[in-house]
């Protein structure tokens, strides 16, 4: 294929594919299966990567995150954001109407929105391509947070036409995505968002896009800037209008002319609220015409002609019975608030995560305590308060537990994060978590072990730490499902290689705490042995380059857990090795004196054909070279195998040296 042919297939990719995501993410009607839209953006992938000069600023493939930034450049409003004012009962409402009706000399229609409880974002357009997206800031200076924006599905990089335009709205997180990424943090030891809100304010303001892309953030777009220059006289055609360049907008909107449809819209809504996968906190009135907007202003902070409806708070009173403990897959132990049943939001609910001890010390709960309930975000049940007039006179503090509820070890809660810790590596809530990150690849790498054969382990007794997979016999696992000879001697065969590794992959198996693969790398070849780890002195470990306080703590922490020592023992005695097998620092240096790779900053990108990308990794390391991820400013070579994509696009852009998978390999013959 040519350049020409190339050029023509792409436009043709980028139009369906663009097309395809704006029936998925914006109107919430796809016309064709997942794989179809994954074979056309694998094929742009393609040949992107052969022709890297075609790739344009709208193509899909520039939603990936990736980009790092130091900080948010600071983005001047031409024309300010203005936030609304707020009534919260339907008589501050009415009397907003009368006002502004009298004030316009006229009776005309609003136009009612729901209120998205999010963060308020500008998008700008050159030529129908996005070029520039901004947080409200004080409504002045705002963010500016283009690169997060783009890896927003429902942001369109491209629009319907070719126009220059300003657009306003919401960026939010779904529901469900605030659920999903609050699981993952409370797992994690991390502080939990409060809300929605909260979530995709942090989640737009990540300096890594990639952090962003993660977050499945969605928008709607609810005001148009200098709406004379499209013919637009009114806020629900400027809606429409907006819809037809490809943005999403809200379908829940409605013009009422009378306070009677008004109140009847507040109503719908309030009760529909909890059903919607996005959060509200209330309704906007805008005045339908824009010759009102025009008539009335602004003040300096609020727009004259729309109001926001808060809705009132759903909460309710209910009486603490219980606190149970439990212990998560990373060793987190949550409390969780056990109540008298209250209708919530259109549920019943009789549990609340306590979150961890300093969230449970903070807001002072006590057994027997009478609470205020609600729904952060119309979804997490929470406890706003204790009612203190209605806290029995007997009452007295409670006392956070010591010991893991599962296994009975000490809890441990470390410097760096709100949760308490159970850290006994055989506690067997943690087990099978643990054993499936000890086989993994960049682990033990035992080749079949996953975690559905771990669970069959587990469920017939054949196991109960890392330990016992060393004592499994060819009889045992023909006793598991769909086991035959050659599965059940093959897995066999992956664990005793497993006990020949060096002392680096079992100490990133045992799954320590901050330990990564490359901290474990570094650990071992300074230390040589197991033993001689567990005995190095905290001065030792952080006087290696890199390593800091926080890993020096938690391998303290480790190593001085009798559960943790038993385990090292009982590997001892089945075998496995506990000494680094690789070159030490000194063989290190001396391999990397004189070769040309010393020193550099070196970037992999696309398929190697000859070579294991880590065993490239591992080969430039041994060589002096350091590895990264990303293409900057700092790189000195890029080394590209075929397929490559936006990495080598921006080598190019720097004039970063670019060398082939030959060109490595005659390099690496040569040292």
């Amino acid at each position: 294929m040519d350049k020409e042919e190339a050029k023509k297939e792409l436009e043709s990719l980028r139009e369906k594919l663009t097309k395809w995501s704006r029936e998925y993410y914006v109107l919430d009607a796809p016309t064709v299966e997942d794989h179809v839209y994954d074979e056309n953006y694998k094929r742009l992938l393609e040949l992107e990567a052969k022709f890297p000069e075609l790739v344009t600023k709208d193509s899909p493939s520039q939603r990936v995150g990736g980009r790092i930034l130091t900080n948010f450049t600071k983005v001047e409003h031409e024309i300010p954001m203005l936030s609304l004012g707020d009534v919260f009962s339907k008589e501050e409402l009415a009397d907003f109407v009368k006002r502004l009706n009298e004030n316009a000399g006229a009776d005309f229609g609003y136009n009612c929105e729901l209120k998205i409880d999010g963060l308020a974002i500008s998008l700008t357009y050159e030529d129908g391509i996005f070029v520039k997206g901004s947080t409200r800031g004080n409504g002045t200076i705002g963010e500016d947070i283009t690169e997060n924006l783009k890896t927003i599905n429902a942001v369109p990089l491209k629009l319907n036409e070719k126009i220059s335009v300003e657009v306003r709205g919401e960026c939010y997180m779904p529901k469900k995505s605030f659920v999903d990424l609050n699981k993952k943090r409370e797992a994690e030891g991390q502080p939990v968002f409060a809300n929605p809100r909260n979530a995709a304010a942090g989640s737009l303001r990540q300096l890594d896009s990639k952090i962003t892309a993660e977050r499945n953030l969605s928008i709607f777009i609810y005001y148009l800037m200098e709406p004379e220059k499209f013919g637009v006289k009114t806020q629900s055609e400027a809606l429409k209008k907006m819809a037809s360049w490809g943005f999403r907008v809200n379908g829940e909107s409605r013009v009422c002319s009378t306070m009677d449809e008004i109140d009847a819209y507040l109503d719908e809504y309030q009760a529909k609220r909890a059903g919607l996968e996005y959060d509200i906190d209330g309704i906007v009135l805008k005045a339908e015409p824009f010759t009102v907007h025009e008539l009335v202003g602004n003040t300096v902070k609020v727009p004259r002609w729309a109001i926001a409806y808060k809705f009132p708070p759903d909460e309710q009173e209910t009486i603490v019975r219980d606190i149970e403990w439990t212990v998560g897959r990373t060793g987190v132990v949550t409390p969780t608030a056990v109540m008298d049943p209250v209708l919530l939001a259109g549920t019943t609910v009789s549990r609340a995560s306590l979150h961890n001890p300093d969230y449970l010390n903070e807001k002072g709960i006590r057994l027997l305590d009478t609470v205020k309930l609600h729904k952060a975000g119309d979804i997490i049940p929470e406890i706003s308060e204790v009612v203190l007039e209605k806290r029995p006179k007997d009452s007295k503090p409670y006392e956070i537990p010591t010991n893991c509820p599962e296994c009975g070890a000490k809890l441990v809660h470390l410097d760096d994060e709100a949760a308490l810790r159970c850290i006994n590596p055989k506690c067997k809530a943690l087990m099978k978590e643990s054993l499936t990150h000890f086989a993994s690849r960049n682990a033990m790498n035992i080749d079949g072990l996953g975690p559905k054969i771990i669970e069959q382990l587990f469920e017939r007794g054949m196991i109960n730490d890392v330990s016992d997979l060393y004592k499994l016999t060819f009889d045992d696992l023909l006793l598991l499902d769909k086991f035959k000879e050659k599965s059940a001697s093959n897995l066999l065969n992956a664990i005793d290689a497993s006990r020949k590794n060096s002392l680096e992959r079992l100490l990133f198996g045992l799954g320590i705490r901050h330990v990564g693969a490359k901290a474990a790398k570094l650990l071992a070849e300074r230390f040589m042995t197991m033993d001689a780890l567990a005995r190095a002195s905290k001065e030792e470990i952080v006087a290696i380059e890199t390593m800091g306080e926080t890993i020096a703590d938690s391998l303290s922490t480790y190593f001085n857990s009798e559960g943790a020592n038993e385990l090292l023992e009982e590997l001892k005695s089945v075998g496995v090795n506990m000494s680094y097998l690789g070159k030490t620092a000194a063989e290190l240096e001396e391999d990397a004196s004189g070769s040309a790779f010393n020193g550099l900053t070196v970037v992999l990108t696309g398929t190697l054909d000859r070579l294991k990308r880590s065993d490239a990794k591992k080969w430039l390391e041994e060589h002096g070279a350091k590895v990264t991820g990303s293409v900057t400013k700092k790189t000195n070579l890029l080394i590209c195998g075929h397929d490559a994509g936006s990495k080598l696009v921006k080598a190019k852009e720097l004039g970063t040296k670019i060398m082939n998978e030959e060109e490595f390999l005659q390099k690496m013959e040569e040292k």
